[in-house]
């Protein structure tokens, strides 16, 4: 009778080790915040994760210089026609107030491929595994690795706007264009950007997981931010015309308009539709990720 029991019992954990690999395990893992804190050192301590962050500052910061530069001699050439330069000096800030923002094009899709291989590099490198040995429900590791690229890009973004700001405030000084980093206008623009930015590394990380190819899912991004917007605008039909106000780089502009923008969509819409770019791929992904083997 103890011989039998003895034979058994390997075999059953065996079993359960097969079913844990194949996700199905019942058992309660670590907790989140366990898994959220493994996932925040894994995060910072990768190489390629510094280099990326700094260099979305770097290129913040960088265009929001070159930015002040170009607008001052914009500035300071059209003020040579006297109506021209009437315009301008009456809407001096208006001009200046975008310059801090004016890298964010780069800066999306730094952090947004930065998503993307957060999550592609874990089935490329077989670290998938591992992790979800570790975590068997899978959801929890998923999470807390959204929460940590969404909070990330945020936070760079937003440092790295204010930082823009900063030099760029002494270069506009001298072509007599005031900027004010406290005005409502100025704030709204680094909190809208800020989201925004964090809102296409969530869709960077669901493609990743999606995809689960870094190559493919960093073109898939490209190709949704920068190739739809262009290849809708120069396809004829009025289709293409209305489905571009929905692709999600198009959201930005509606959201930090002062007045609303002609051929655009409200505020509201604008939100909603960047929202459901967000939810719609993460959930999905989630959704695969915890049906797929690894």
């Amino acid at each position: 009778m103890s011989s039998t029991t003895v034979e058994s019992t390997p075999s059953r954990r065996g079993a359960d080790a097969q079913r844990s690999g194949n996700g199905s395990s019942s058992g309660p893992g670590p907790s989140f915040l366990r898994v959220l804190n493994s996932e925040f050192i894994k995060f910072r301590t990768l190489l390629s994760t510094l280099i990326l962050l700094g260099s979305t500052v770097v290129v913040m910061v960088g265009f929001g210089a070159l930015s002040a530069w170009g607008t001052g001699q914009f500035s300071e050439a059209a003020a040579r026609d006297p109506e021209v330069g009437a315009r301008l000096a009456a809407q001096g800030g208006d001009i200046a107030v975008s310059v801090p923002t004016s890298g964010i094009a780069f800066a999306q899709l730094i952090l947004g491929s930065l998503g993307v291989l957060l999550m592609s590099s874990e089935f490329t490198t077989g670290m998938a595994r591992s992790t979800f040995a570790a975590v068997p429900k899978r959801i929890p590791a998923f999470a807390a690795k959204l929460v940590v690229v969404v909070v990330t890009s945020f936070v760079v973004t937003a440092a790295s706007t204010l930082a823009a700001g900063f030099v760029s405030v002494p270069i506009l000084d001298n072509y007599g264009l005031g900027l004010d980093l406290g005005s409502s206008q100025s704030v709204k623009l680094l909190l809208v950007n800020s989201i925004y930015v964090a809102a296409v590394a969530a869709i960077g990380m669901a493609l990743g997981t999606l995809i689960r190819n870094s190559a493919g899912g960093i073109m898939s991004l490209v190709g949704l931010f920068f190739v739809a917007p262009i290849a809708f605008q120069l396809i004829p039909g009025d289709f293409f015309v209305e489905a571009r106000k929905y692709l999600p780089g198009n959201t930005v502009d509606p959201l930090t308009a002062v007045e609303h923008l002609p051929d655009t969509l409200e505020a509201w819409q604008a939100a909603l539709v960047l929202g459901a770019w967000v939810v719609i791929p993460v959930l999905l992904a989630a959704v695969l990720l915890k049906r797929r083997d690894v």
